[in-house]
Formats: structure tokens, C-alpha cells, sequence
């Protein structure tokens, strides 16, 4: 009876510890500097031979806190004024499959950072490498681009779309496909 309750006890303690990254909630950096650009490709066109360009790694993409402090600063900054919580208004929406500057976290990072013409302000000197990197994680579970366990399920606000945790990802194309396709 002891041995059972002692393998009950450590398979109990296994499971737990094999689910901390997901919530797993980091001290708070050290004071802050503007965020900086990694290399992020803008653009198909290059001289000479096409060469791969390895995707920038976003490690917030799997943390489900990471992604709920990417949620709050989408939120406090008002990104829901032009996005519309990710169906789109004044700004493209999130949850398509349609992506205009690409898909990938460099990409979205670049967007954050520089801004785009016609509306898409720069934050670049107004959050941290760490909080851009959250809203990169958020922005891409709004069209399901990360994992469904570490995606924001729920808000405490009027919900007028599925949380995040429950779309389905939506294969990102690129604008010139997405400008051609028939609308709906």
C-alpha cells in the first residue's frame, strides 16, 4: 500500500513538474532600454541567388503568461482601436490568414518596431525587447499560429470572437495572393 501511494506520489510530482514552462512567470527584467530590430526580411526581391534566411525564434510563443502580458499591452496600447481585437478596421485584421508585411515573428517584431506607412505607429522606443516580443506571442495566436495549450483562452471582457486557444490556425499568405483572392 505504501509503495503504490509512493509512485502515486512521485508520477503526481512528474506531471507537475512537466507543465511549469507553460506558466511559468519570469522575474521582471533588468530596467529597460528601447527595443532594438532583429534581421527581418521586408522583402522577397535580392541580388543574385535567393538565400534562406533561418526564422527568428519568438520562446514566448509557448508560454501561456508570456502571451496573457502580451494580451494586457495589446490592450493598454490601444492596438484594438485600429485592429479591432483582431478582426480588423482602420488596421488589418489579425485573425485572417492574410499578412501583409509576413507572417513570421521577425516580421511582426519589425512591424512593432518600425511602424508601416498609412496608420501603423513605431513603438520602438516605448517598449522593451521583452514586451514586444509578448505582443508578437499574442498577435500570432490571434490567427492560431502557436500552440492551443499556451494560448490565451479567455478575457474578462465582452468576447466578440473565439478566445485564441480555440481558432484554427489560419495558413499565413502572402499580400499579393491575399489581394487577388476572391472576398467573401
Amino acid at each position: 500500500m505504501n509503495r503504490a501511494r509512493l509512485c502515486l506520489c512521485t508520477l503526481s510530482m512528474l506531471a507537475g513538474l512537466s507543465a511549469c514552462y507553460r506558466e511559468e512567470r519570469p522575474a521582471p527584467p533588468p530596467p529597460a532600454t528601447a527595443a532594438t530590430q532583429p534581421a527581418a526580411r521586408l522583402s522577397e526581391i535580392e541580388p543574385g541567388a535567393p538565400q534562406p534566411h533561418p526564422p527568428v525564434p519568438n520562446k514566448y510563443e509557448e508560454n501561456a503568461y508570456a502571451m496573457s502580458q502580451g494580451k494586457s499591452l495589446f490592450r493598454k496600447f490601444n492596438c484594438s482601436g485600429c485592429h479591432s481585437q483582431g478582426g480588423g478596421g482602420m488596421g488589418p485584421a489579425l485573425m485572417d490568414d492574410k499578412w501583409i508585411y509576413g507572417s513570421e515573428p521577425a516580421n511582426i517584431y519589425a512591424t512593432i518596431i518600425e511602424g508601416r506607412p498609412n496608420g501603423m505607429p513605431a513603438f520602438g522606443g516605448h517598449l522593451t525587447n521583452e514586451q514586444v516580443w509578448q505582443l508578437v506571442a499574442y498577435v500570432r495566436s490571434m490567427s492560431g499560429q502557436v500552440r492551443e495549450d499556451a494560448a490565451p483562452s479567455r478575457s474578462d471582457e465582452f468576447q466578440t470572437a473565439p478566445p485564441e486557444g480555440r481558432r484554427e490556425k489560419a495558413a499565413p499568405k502572402n499580400a499579393a495572393d491575399a489581394a487577388a483572392a476572391p472576398r467573401g
